[in-house]
């Protein structure tokens, strides 16, 4: 079984009755109920972290199917998944794992801080660690401990997440995180009430805090047929990243294959092509994800336009960048994170 671990960032409201504070939903909990997310348990009265140590897949994978396109590129990356969400997307692709009960938790895959560092350096191309598959943000206390002994071994930490936090909580994470890759859904707030759930506003300052604290983030969208491909939606979500965030951050977007609750058709290449033009206007480097072309998964320098990055699949070849991430060829920078 797995410790009793009480959870942070929550407050008791009564002798038996809780209040989760760690993301927006702000769950008033029962004894014997869990929150959205599933994996948080008020038990006799104390908020307890129900997932802490569970491990739902461990493995090195290329940095670049997080994906980070721009963050140690060719390097693999340790990937640590656990269990639970705290939204409810109905197109979720990795919904064995996130969309789960309490009853589902397995009791036989726990892991501490100190074997994810062990593993890490069992390979000697890896870049760092990675907290991802399912939402990594409901596992807080057990991904904030793992970060912390992980920064105290100058070893990076990358969050793959849907930044649905509170500012408080995350100011706690944050410290010790090197890179992100933030799932921005959608530019409505109806949609993300709909169809998973939450609201965009805490995931807008989860992404900006990011950038204050000078924290590489890189950007995906999963754009989906019918839901938030509408052509002015999207020109909305692109002037907000060119000026909020700057032209430099690397932004993902990524077709969507009918998945769990949502049987829409895939996204036409036309559409995701379209989307990538129109992004190109304001952003230095645009990216389609599950797209078979390889000539939109290269990296351009923004001044003199020289190919610095090749991508065939998840096989990267740096073509025209120096050790410092700019172009070899002009001396442009092209916002690359080498650790």
């Amino acid at each position: 079984m797995t410790d009793k671990k009480e959870a942070l960032c929550y407050e008791r409201l009564s002798d038996l009755q809780v209040r989760c504070n760690l993301c927006p939903h702000g769950c008033v909990l029962e004894p014997g109920y869990q929150g959205v997310c599933q994996v948080r348990k008020n038990i006799d009265g104390t908020l307890i972290a129900n997932s802490y140590g569970l491990v739902s897949a461990i493995r090195f994978d290329p940095v670049e199917k997080k994906p980070l396109y721009h963050f140690n590129p060719g390097k693999q990356i340790l990937s640590v998944g656990g269990f639970g969400c705290n939204l409810r997307c109905i197109y979720c692709q990795n919904h064995t794992i996130s969309q789960v009960f309490d009853v589902d938790l397995p009791q036989d895959k726990i892991y501490s801080s100190e074997n994810i560092l062990s593993l890490f350096h069992r390979s000697n191309n890896s870049c760092g660690i990675a907290f991802t598959y399912n939402e990594p943000l409901v596992n807080f206390e057990f991904v904030l401990e793992s970060a912390k002994e992980a920064f105290e071994n100058n070893i990076p930490v990358v969050l793959v997440t849907n930044g649905y936090i509170t500012p408080k909580a995350f100011e706690m994470l944050l410290p010790y995180l090197s890179a992100l890759n933030i799932d921005l859904k959608a530019f409505a707030d109806d949609f993300y009430r709909k169809y998973t759930g939450g609201s965009i506003l805490p995931v807008l300052e989860t992404i900006q805090s990011s950038i204050r604290e000078k924290k590489h983030v890189e950007i995906t969208l999963l754009a989906i047929s019918g839901l938030n491909d509408r052509l002015s939606e999207f020109n909305l979500m692109i002037n907000w990243i060119a000026e909020n965030l700057g032209k430099s951050v690397p932004f993902h977007i990524s077709k969507y294959f009918p998945n769990y609750k949502l049987s829409n058709e895939p996204t036409s290449d036309d559409v995701l092509v379209q989307f990538y033009e129109i992004a190109q206007k304001k952003l230095d480097f645009v990216y389609l994800g599950n797209f078979n072309n390889p000539e939109y998964s290269k990296t351009r320098c923004p001044s003199c336009y020289a190919t610095l990055v090749e991508r065939t699949g998840y096989h990267t070849r740096l073509v025209s960048l120096d050790a410092e991430g700019n172009c070899s060829n002009c001396g442009a920078n092209a916002n690359f994170k080498f650790h």
